[in-house]
């Protein structure tokens, strides 16, 4: 496995070694040893799977009490994916990272505690594939608007439109004015 650090540090990317021939492939999501051998030492509690069209945003989720650090993945189709770090404290407060994960490319990124998610579907159907580090708690989840001026995401919108949110997420805090990590 290759393991990079993307320009927000603490944010990994991860390449599987993947072996593959004529009846399909076959590659290591998930081996404890390796990981922890590239900078991800993390013990999972829950596994979520979510299926979106085309065009649909989801996010920029975080939880400010149980935070939740997030291996991500594409089982089909293709997203742009996004972290964005929530620690004051951190070099890279308010910097944001994206970049695409799709079932062919089969990339992986670890969002670690401390950031919020997100991720806007590219493809015409997508399945989303990711662990947490901590359970899913909704009454400490908060969003921030997709579409912050002070982050400025650039998300690749396809042909300029407006994403598909949920009412949450169209909802959501303006960055200046969400609860942070310290």
């Amino acid at each position: 496995m290759k393991f990079t650090q993307t320009k927000l540090p603490d944010v990994i990317l991860v390449e599987p070694e993947v072996f593959g021939d004529k009846r399909g492939f076959f590659m290591e999501t998930w081996h404890a040893e390796k990981f922890a051998a590239g900078g991800i030492t993390a013990d999972f509690v829950q596994d979520n799977h979510s299926s979106s069209s085309q065009g649909i945003l989801r996010g920029l989720h975080y939880q400010v009490t149980k935070p939740q650090g997030k291996l991500v993945r594409v089982l089909s189709g293709e997203v742009f994916d996004v972290a964005v770090d929530l620690r004051r404290t951190s070099a890279t407060f308010g910097q944001w990272v994206g970049m695409s994960l799709s079932a062919e490319n089969k990339k992986m990124l670890w969002i670690p505690q401390g950031f919020a998610h997100g991720f806007y579907v590219i493809s015409q159907q997508a399945d989303f594939f990711y662990k947490c580090t901590d359970f899913y708690e909704p009454a400490y989840e908060r969003t921030i608007r997709w579409d912050d001026p002070d982050l400025a995401i650039g998300w690749p919108l396809i042909d300029d439109k407006a994403p598909v949110v949920a009412p949450k997420d169209a909802n959501a805090a303006l960055f200046r004015e969400a609860e942070y990590y310290e």
